[in-house]
């Protein structure tokens, strides 16, 4: 099989880029897969960082924000003939302004017609979506159009041949409000096969990771950080990761705002080599969110290398907790005081951070993004059995 993946792809900035990266890589290794080809978004002139050179098989030919995205995926599949195509997408995955971002979602539509057997990844759905929190709010009357476009759009992806969710909440959701027949359940998935984890670092570090500035804030975690320092002058918080693309210059005006806290390191964009480095010094991840929107690729991880997680019990955080067995210690959203007390209780005592983050591990080892990828391959080979014709489950 040619496959053909369609995502964001590192060093971009652009969500959903190290879930494209590792899925590219499981893919790639599978015997079925004799080519693959990745359809990623172009980078910007300047990144910020070092870029290393592309992977042969990798081709950049959208652009965040271009209107014209569908059609220039598109016209890149005719040329190079792929037996099938799976799209890696988040409703914002092609720009965070709303017509290019919609627009962009005619794609996997675009191939379908073209013939080109299609799949979907979906990672989020807008009933489970806080437009405000997410960067995209606006009146209550822009916000109920955005609801309206958001149904309809989902309808357009459900256009797709097979539409692949990472959660039992959102198949549930589409069958019961579209009467999609073509969903299918596609768990997350740990990155790597997860290896036995590093120790403990010497001393306190609470790590948090991701892209900031929409429902991932850290005024709350440096907030927390403040009341921890009373109780141990020598913590460290790690705050690793850059801007989201709907934030931009968020993290420099939080360096600014607090550049009176001591013992707060802003790491920027963490190339994918060095995240085993960035867990492996930690002692446990706090996640600073006030809503969610979708699986989260960062729990995923802090199983692998088998650190405990420090989260509120909200949105699909708690789903996944209930669903695939990962384990926290919690606290009530956008309350530091709170947030203080759950790193704490994990921090002060190496056993419980070494209780939860075992259990973690345990839960990404369950399911590693290798296994997952199986079911995508057995679908497009379903799909090439039926010759397009219908593809409900």
């Amino acid at each position: 099989m040619h496959l053909a993946l369609v995502t964001a792809y590192p060093p971009s900035l652009g969500s959903l880029n190290e879930y494209g990266f590792h899925l590219a890589r499981v893919l790639a290794a599978k015997p079925e897969v004799t080519r693959l080809t990745i359809l990623a978004d172009v980078l910007p002139e300047r990144t910020g960082h070092s870029r290393p050179p592309d992977p042969e098989h990798l081709r950049r030919v959208w652009r965040f924000n271009d209107p014209g995205n569908a059609v220039r995926v598109q016209r890149v599949l005719r040329e190079i003939k792929p037996d099938a195509v799976l799209y890696n997408l988040q409703f914002a995955s092609f720009g965070d302004r709303k017509v290019a971002a919609a627009l962009g979602l005619f794609a996997p539509l675009l191939s379908r017609q073209g013939g080109l057997p299609s799949i979907t990844l979906l990672h989020n759905i807008f009933e489970t979506v806080d437009l405000d929190k997410a960067g995209f709010g606006g009146s209550s009357l822009s916000n109920h159009v955005t609801r309206l476009a958001g149904r309809l759009f989902t309808r357009v992806l459900l256009r797709s041949h097979l539409v692949a969710l990472t959660l039992p909440r959102y198949v549930e959701t589409l069958r019961g409000g579209y009467q999609a027949r073509n969903v299918f359940l596609a768990p997350h998935g740990a990155f790597e096969e997860p290896k036995t984890p590093a120790p403990l670092p010497e001393g306190r570090v609470v790590m948090t990771f991701g892209k900031f500035g929409t429902y991932k804030r850290v005024e709350v975690l440096i907030e927390a950080h403040r009341l921890l320092l009373e109780r141990d002058p020598a913590l460290r918080l790690v705050i690793a990761g850059s801007d989201s693309p709907n934030a931009r210059g968020y993290l420099e005006g939080v360096r600014a705002q607090f550049a009176d806290v001591p013992n707060i390191q802003f790491t920027g964009y963490v190339a994918e080599a060095d995240v085993p480095g960035i867990f492996a010094g930690c002692t446990a991840v706090a996640f600073p969110y006030n809503s969610t929107t979708g699986s989260s690729g960062v729990l995923h991880q802090a199983g692998e290398h088998g650190r405990a997680a420090v989260m509120p019990r909200i949105g699909d955080l708690a789903d996944l907790i209930e669903e695939e067995g990962y384990r926290a210690e919690y606290f009530e959203p956008e309350n530091a005081q709170s947030l203080a007390g759950a790193l704490w209780r994990v921090i002060e005592r190496p056993e419980r951070a070494r209780e939860l983050g075992m259990a973690n591990h345990l839960a990404a080892c369950g399911l590693p993004l290798a296994d997952v990828a199986d079911w995508y391959l057995l679908h497009f080979q379903r799909l090439q059995h039926l010759g397009g014709k219908r593809a409900d489950l």
